[in-house]
């Protein structure tokens, strides 16, 4: 796992949690106690879930499976852009299109459209060829489908699971995600109900440089999972275009 220490957590603020006024419950087991009205949030528990999240997005891409990151929230969206891109990973960071999920079958309708404007639009982005006008026109509509689904531009199937960044904005999300099967890690704050994912990681979502610790987390984890699943590959590659020896 990327080197995370209780002290890189606490330096970034991981442990602040909401107003004590605003909480939910079921988070009391994730809970160290309050300070200034603010709750304050057990940096044990984050420091092993976050090793039990990198373990788990480790083993899905040794698997050959892909992630997508979900965070829409202003703090959120360029740390996601980096770490889903770093990693080769998916992304939604500007906003949640209801039915990405569970109506992927149109999404797919619509990425095709979008590769094809890309296609037109050509490497310049000058759509050599085509008149000025009618440039114009798929120019927007590539806009368009760009701001909302780009990030899942290259997705060609449904992710493996989803990485998300505050629970209660990316509800949809969350519910698409688990109608389908699809298991969801995601960062939990004071105010939100660890119940409604599979692994829950403790902590603040405000803030930028939190975001950024378990990003990295992430994304490190599916990097170095990817590269066993490629090795694995490799070697099988190599087994099977070896000549059989009598």
């Amino acid at each position: 796992m990327a080197v995370i220490s209780m002290k890189s957590l606490f330096e970034a603020g991981v442990h602040l949690g909401h107003k004590t006024e605003r909480w939910h419950p079921k988070m009391k087991p994730y809970i160290y106690g309050s300070k200034a009205g603010i709750y304050i949030i057990d940096l044990r528990i984050t420091l092993e879930r976050l090793k039990e999240a990198y373990d788990y997005i480790y083993n899905i891409s040794a698997n050959g499976g892909k992630v997508l990151f979900v965070g829409t929230k202003f703090q959120a969206r360029d740390v996601i852009i980096e770490a889903a891109t770093k990693s080769g990973n998916h992304f939604a960071n500007l906003r949640w299109l209801g039915g990405m999920l569970t109506n992927f079958q149109t999404i797919k309708a619509s990425l095709t459209k979008l590769r094809k404007l890309d296609e037109l639009a050509g490497a310049e982005g000058n759509y050599p060829g085509i008149i000025k006008k009618e440039a114009v026109r798929f120019e927007r509509d590539r806009g368009k489908l760009q701001n909302v689904l780009g990030g899942i531009a290259e997705m060609r199937k449904l992710p493996s699971a989803l990485f998300v960044v505050d629970l209660q904005r990316e509800e949809i999300a969350i519910k698409e995600a688990k109608r389908l099967g699809i298991p969801v890690v995601a960062v939990v704050d004071s105010n939100c109900d660890p119940r409604l994912v599979d692994i829950a990681i403790p902590g603040n979502d405000d803030s930028v440089h939190c975001i950024e610790l378990y990003s990295e987390v992430i994304a490190q984890a599916s990097i170095d999972g990817r590269k066993a699943f490629e090795s694995s590959n490799s070697v099988a590659d190599k087994e099977a275009a070896a000549p059989a020896t009598k």
